[in-house]
């Protein structure tokens, strides 16, 4: 293999892992907060599509990506009202969310349905960009991919670094702790919650503005789902988010390029690769539950009914 195609099939494993590493930073946040969001694969498609919409319809781009953020993080929030307020199953909730995204984002995205349009503008560096292996590497990409990097980077400085990020993590560890020294639970949950969905609208973005530059349904193709893997599988630990965001991506883009190869795979077998790898990847994990109790939040996915 040439040094050509090895740089041309890198920058491609960057592109592919861009929308799990958008969407997987916001889970993490959320799930840091003690919340289990499903509905990421829902989010994603909302943002997907308003996204489009707003792109055709305003003939600028950045409208674009800003309405798919706020998409993303409203969507989000009739899910934090479900179980933050109303204190419905968190499981059960997330998953109604994926459903009902996915029927949402189909009606909307109607009028747009196969209209092309320009992809999001890429970044390139005078000088720089013609380096032999890193300017291609480092430049030349749109600007959610160096949004994706710099969000995930500030969130582990948050989550480590910083006073609100501790708060936040000891809300996820024990809200009735947290609770009880001050800290307003439900508030600092409905935060992380719109950020995770603010992420997940930027996630769908990149599919439907960089990746595939149209409006399709369901377009996402389960990639909400391998972002929630994604969490388990970095044992909630940021930079780990953030080497799985790629190795997941590598595995997404090997299907296109083993058949560029002619190496007789089955096609069915390719494209269905990513998600046979996810669950492996979950049952190695599974296989010892207690490293996960230890890693996990110790209140994901539990209610907190504040004391009267």
């Amino acid at each position: 293999m040439s040094l050509t195609i090895t740089v041309s099939i890198l920058v491609s494993v960057i592109a592919a892992a861009t929308p799990l590493l958008l969407a997987a930073t916001g889970e993490l946040v959320t799930e840091k907060s003690g919340v289990l969001n499903l509905g990421v694969e829902g989010m994603m498609l909302m943002g997907a599509v308003t996204g489009v919409a707003a792109t055709l319809l305003t003939e600028n781009w950045f409208a674009g990506v800003v309405t798919a953020a706020v998409a993303g993080a409203a969507f989000s929030l009739i899910f934090g009202v479900l179980v933050l307020t109303l204190r419905a199953n968190q499981v059960a909730s997330g998953l109604a969310l994926t459903i009902f995204g996915t029927g949402l984002s189909a009606v909307i995205g109607t009028p747009f349905v196969g209209q092309p349009l320009a992809r999001l503008p890429v970044f390139d560096a005078p000088v720089l960009s013609d380096m032999p292996i890193l300017g291609p590497l480092l430049f030349g990409h749109d600007v959610l991919v160096y949004v994706s990097i710099g969000m995930l980077l500030a969130v582990a400085w948050f989550l480590n670094r910083s006073r609100l990020g501790l708060v936040l993590r000891a809300v996820g560890e024990s809200h009735d702790s947290a609770h009880a020294i001050g800290y307003q639970v439900i508030a600092i949950r409905y935060g992380a919650v719109a950020f995770g969905g603010m992420m997940a609208g930027l996630a769908g973005a990149h599919i439907s503005l960089a990746l595939t530059p149209f409006w399709a349904e369901n377009m996402t193709a389960g990639r909400g789902w391998i972002a929630l893997a994604l969490i388990v599988f970095a044992s909630w630990r940021p930079l780990r988010v953030l080497a799985g965001a790629y190795l997941f991506g590598a595995v997404t883009i090997a299907q296109l390029h083993v058949q560029g190869f002619g190496i007789p795979i089955p096609s069915q077998f390719l494209s269905a690769l990513p998600y046979l790898a996810t669950v492996i990847v979950l049952v190695i994990i599974s296989s010892n539950a207690a490293r996960v109790r230890l890693n996990a939040p110790a209140c994901i996915g539990k209610a907190f009914a504040p004391a009267a």
